[in-house]
């Protein structure tokens, strides 16, 4: 097999909806899928999300440190697995030697990038979030450039390029979309709609703030809610809000664990409430959407919350915190219905954060590498 590059990374969803998205914008500038190699972990949600879409892929038996002293058993692998996965990727390369290898961040990533810069390969760092990880950090000493998705960043060798985003959020248009992606979710076409997404795993804090909206709003004909819950509240959550919605409620509400069309959400939207993960940021600049967001205070280095304030400082989003969001989120979902100006306002500045997601331009980076040209 020739491969044009090798896209490394993975472990949850965090990191492998950018890599697919990277994968497909190379295919949107001509290149073959079939020449691009995904690189991930074995027990990585990759293994489900890679292969139906065609890419031809290599999972390694690697694991990630766990910041817990008693993960001592747990981290005591890390090191023989690393080897033996860099091993074998040095194998890989030298057999189809990538023209260049992309690190989408993740455990996962690190057996192709010490391979990589064994072999003298080109690598591309990609790093989402506003205060650069440390697996960002790392990678970024061995990379040839580090595409950012923020404008100011820390890093050796950055280009700001822009976050990675699928390609049915970048041509999303919510005017138009609208309608029919209320109908494909089942709610009105006529109501204020706020849609609540936990991340990938769900959110406690924020199935409690719905709940509480729900509470405060059951006889509201006006409103109507989709939440994402996620898989493990998900039933819970159901049992709770039939205890609440008994048959004279008017308020619209869905319920549902996970939800893969995202553009649908973000299309059918009045306003999006979420935590502040990199992606949720990045696709939130991308199509333009009014939002609530609420940073996770168990992130690492409070990334989240620098996160947040890219949008919030540019009058796109409302900051609440984990501790205040029960409470406040009913009050500030009416406070913007009551204010329709604002709320576009917030859609405006949002969208105007988003040009160079919309332009894919990290895929521009990743091939001008791969060329060994410097970025324009």
């Amino acid at each position: 097999m020739t491969v044009f590059a090798a896209v490394a990374g993975g472990g949850t969803s965090g990191h492998v909806v950018p890599a697919l998205a990277i994968i497909d914008a190379l295919v949107e500038r001509e290149h073959d899928r079939s020449h691009i190699l995904y690189v991930g972990a074995l027990r990585g949600v990759e293994t489900t999300l890679v292969p139906p879409t065609g890419t031809p892929h290599v999972f390694f038996d690697v694991v990630g440190l766990r910041r817990s002293l008693t993960a001592w058993r747990h981290n005591f692998r890390f090191v023989p697995k690393l080897l033996r996965a860099r091993r074998r990727a040095i194998e890989m390369f030298r057999a189809d030697r990538p023209r260049v290898v992309v690190s989408v961040g993740g455990y996962a990533s690190l057996p192709a990038v010490l391979a990589a810069r064994s072999l003298k390969i080109p690598i591309v760092v990609v790093s989402y979030d506003r205060r650069p990880g440390r697996s960002s950090r790392i990678t970024s000493r061995f990379a040839s450039v580090v595409a950012t998705a923020f404008p100011e960043t820390d890093l050796r060798r950055a280009v700001h390029t822009g976050a990675p985003v699928r390609a049915e959020i970048r041509r999303l248009d919510r005017r138009t979309a609208r309608d029919e992606a209320r109908r494909r979710l089942d709610l009105p076409l006529d109501r204020f709609v706020v849609v609540v997404v936990g991340g990938s795993l769900g959110s406690g804090a924020l199935n409690d703030a719905v709940e509480a909206l729900v509470r405060q709003c059951r006889d509201d004909s006006d409103l109507a809610v989709f939440q994402v819950a996620g898989d493990r509240f998900v039933e819970v959550v159901q049992e709770r809000m039939r205890q609440i919605l008994t048959s004279d409620a008017r308020i619209v509400l869905r319920v549902v664990g996970y939800h893969s069309q995202m553009e649908d959400l973000y299309a059918a939207a009045d306003v999006v409430v979420g935590r502040g993960g990199a992606g949720t940021i990045a696709e939130i600049a991308t199509v333009g959407v009014p939002s609530i967001l609420v940073p996770w205070s168990g992130a690492a280095d409070d990334h989240q919350t620098e996160n947040v304030r890219w949008l919030t400082d540019a009058g796109a989003a409302v900051s609440l915190s984990d501790d205040s969001v029960v409470d406040r989120l009913p009050s500030v979902i009416n406070d913007l219905r009551a204010d329709p100006r604002r709320l576009a306002e917030m859609g405006h500045a949002a969208y105007g954060l988003g040009d160079a997601n919309r332009r894919a331009a990290v895929a521009d980076l990743v091939i001008t590498t791969a060329e060994g040209r410097s970025p324009g």
